[in-house]
């Protein structure tokens, strides 16, 4: 049983000597750990331990840290532990700083400190050393283990296995690339071993105009997982032959092979090489738009929008194609659906597709464009309330007589004078006055003229 220490003060406190020898701390020594008979010399520094550890999501392993490990003011694991009077024991950093903020009580037991004298813990400093070098050690083995069976994977599909045998062909390439995939996906060091198996021109000779969807969906995800790509994979990645499955996968595939098909095509694009045109097809954009559409999950919506918006920026002509396909009117209704982070992209593409006259034409077309324009100003962030201004300011030019009053009844003076009131930039507040203006000059009803002569105010 675990034994306890009597405080002066009253209460009491683990004694970690009996607890490391009770093994209640979880996982007591095993045989090739050298637990805590090194004198305190770790191979890896205690806090890069932590910090690597924690990166790769394996902090305490399958168990949780020990609650003794927990500093209570940080609630994170000690590497200094220093005890107090009281018998608390804190990391030296937190506990100092609480001091030097002139308190004079336990952070824990609020009692009175009679001596602010901080006691370094050596046998829970060992402890946690101890502890955290045996998860450490078992991680690294795991690593090391992954990177073998993603070597042998990779070896197997090329052929280049030993004793030799021909690539796996068929419902065993197929298994060989799932695992290789849940390999990539849940240990990020494992792309680099794949890399160095000779992994991506595998990958990228398994794109081809004969590549099955299950095999073509299996490597693209392998290659999104962070596999590094050099110049020549990108360029082999963009072949007509390549893209056409990639497109074809985004059509057809499950939803998770369409995020990551789009997010291979973004990968493509931010190449120095990287050809616009092969982003200028009918198939590609309707692919996204409808990945967009599909609310139900959401990673699939933000993934069609940084493409979409990708585009716009470096493919002119794709404007008009974008146009083509509805997407205007597809994008002005989602606008109150979307989530938050996704409603500046998705104005961003507005704005772009509002360049070109096709775009103009449809933003003025759409019977949601005023309300839902009007709806977004102040809401998100000023780049968002400056997308929706612009594409007032599109439809009120082009069709003043109707677009004024309309903007006028769901609200735009109200949202006007609260831009041009507020904190924004000296660049948005004039947009916002001189549509106010505009508005105005074609508006007949008194009650909205009575309002927009507020302005007059703050002229």
């Amino acid at each position: 049983m675990p034994q306890y220490q009597e405080l002066p003060c009253g209460g009491q406190v683990l004694d970690i000597d009996a607890a490391l020898k009770d093994g209640i701390l979880g996982c007591g020594p095993e045989p090739g750990d050298g637990a805590l008979g090194d004198g305190g010399k770790q191979p890896v520094e205690l806090r890069k331990m932590m910090d690597e550890l924690d990166a790769a999501g394996d902090g305490g392993g399958d168990e949780a840290v020990p609650a003794v490990f927990i500093c209570p003011i940080s609630l994170e694991p000690m590497v200094d532990p220093v005890t107090l009077c009281t018998g608390q024991t804190y990391e030296r950093a937190n506990i100092s700083r609480w001091l030097a903020l002139g308190h004079r009580t336990c952070p824990t037991t609020m009692q009175e400190l009679w001596d602010d004298a901080l006691t370094p813990n050596a046998t829970l400093r060992q402890l946690i050393a101890a502890w955290f070098s045996r998860r450490y050690t078992r991680f690294k083995k795991r690593s090391a283990d992954y990177h073998g069976r993603a070597a042998d994977l990779v070896h197997g599909l090329r052929g280049t296995a030993v004793p030799r045998r021909q690539p796996l062909k068929g419902q065993a390439r197929v298994a060989a690339l799932r695992e290789l995939r849940s390999l990539a996906s849940n240990h990020q060091s494992v792309t680099k071993a794949i890399a160095e198996a000779g992994g991506v021109p595998l990958l990228t000779s398994l794109l081809g105009p004969f590549t099955s969807h299950s095999v073509g969906s299996e490597a693209v995800a392998i290659l999104v997982s962070g596999v590094p790509l050099d110049a020549d994979a990108k360029a082999a990645l963009m072949q007509p032959a390549k893209v056409s499955l990639v497109v074809d996968m985004l059509n057809e595939g499950a939803v998770d092979t369409k995020i990551n098909c789009v997010r291979l095509i973004r990968i493509l694009m931010e190449e120095k090489g990287f050809r616009p045109e092969t982003v200028a097809s009918l198939s590609l954009l309707a692919g996204s738009m409808r990945l967009v559409r599909d609310k139900r999950h959401q990673d699939g919506v933000a993934a069609g929008l940084e493409l979409l918006n990708s585009i716009c920026a470096v493919h002119r002509p794709a404007r008009s194609m974008i146009v083509s396909i509805g997407a205007v009117q597809q994008l002005v209704e989602l606008l109150p659906e979307l989530a938050t982070e996704c409603v500046e992209p998705a104005l961003d593409i507005l704005d772009a597709l509002a360049s070109v006259p096709e775009g103009m034409t449809a933003l003025k077309d759409c019977p949601r464009t005023i309300p839902n324009a009007v709806r977004l100003l102040m809401r998100v962030s000023e780049a968002c309330t400056q997308r929706a201004l612009s594409m007032l300011w599109v439809v009120c030019r082009m069709v003043p007589d109707e677009s004024a009053p309309a903007a006028l009844e769901v609200g735009l003076a109200a949202k006007l004078l609260l831009v041009i009131q507020s904190g924004c930039g000296p660049e948005l507040k004039q947009q916002a006055s001189e549509l106010l203006k505009l508005c105005t000059m074609h508006c007949t009803s008194t009650v909205f003229l009575a309002k927009c002569k507020l302005t007059k105010t703050i002229q």
